[in-house]
């Protein structure tokens, strides 16, 4: 059994990550998930919240907001919508993400002719970039 897997994150603006990693806890959308070398291979899709990475250069957190986790015995790619090394993320930035998600919700709420569950999937955004503000002790006001 291997010791580390490859681990590489990706966002629209650049790679945040490109390491070996011992694990890696994933806020996925059907609940969150430690990956580990010779994981079984997966794909899931992410919700808002804080990616944990532990390897040979330490230990590392990023805010994501969505987007895709492949996982394979001996690699980990996740491409995020958004992600922000936790260090950096600011009150201004979250207050922005949240401005964002609510505005989501407001045109899902807007719709006429909204499909079924739209309302409820951006109810739920809402609700996961509130929890995730909390986890990283920054208000959703």
């Amino acid at each position: 059994m291997a010791d580390t897997v490859q681990f590489d994150l990706v966002s629209p603006e650049r790679l945040l990550a490109s390491t070996q990693a011992k694990e890696v806890q994933i806020p996925g959308a059907e609940g969150d998930m430690t990956a580990m070398p010779d994981h079984a291979p997966l794909i899931t899709t992410l919700r808002p919240g804080v990616l944990k990475v532990s390897g040979s250069d330490g230990d590392a957190s990023y805010v994501v907001t969505g987007g895709f986790a492949e996982i394979n015995a001996s690699s980990i790619s996740v491409l995020a919508e958004r992600a922000i090394p936790q260090s950096e993320v600011t009150q201004e930035q979250f207050a922005e993400m949240m401005g964002e998600a609510n505005a989501r919700l407001e045109k899902a709420q807007a719709a006429d002719s909204a499909e079924p569950g739209q309302v409820d999937d951006a109810v739920k955004f809402v609700a996961d970039m509130a929890a995730l503000g909390a986890e990283i002790g920054m208000s959703a006001a």
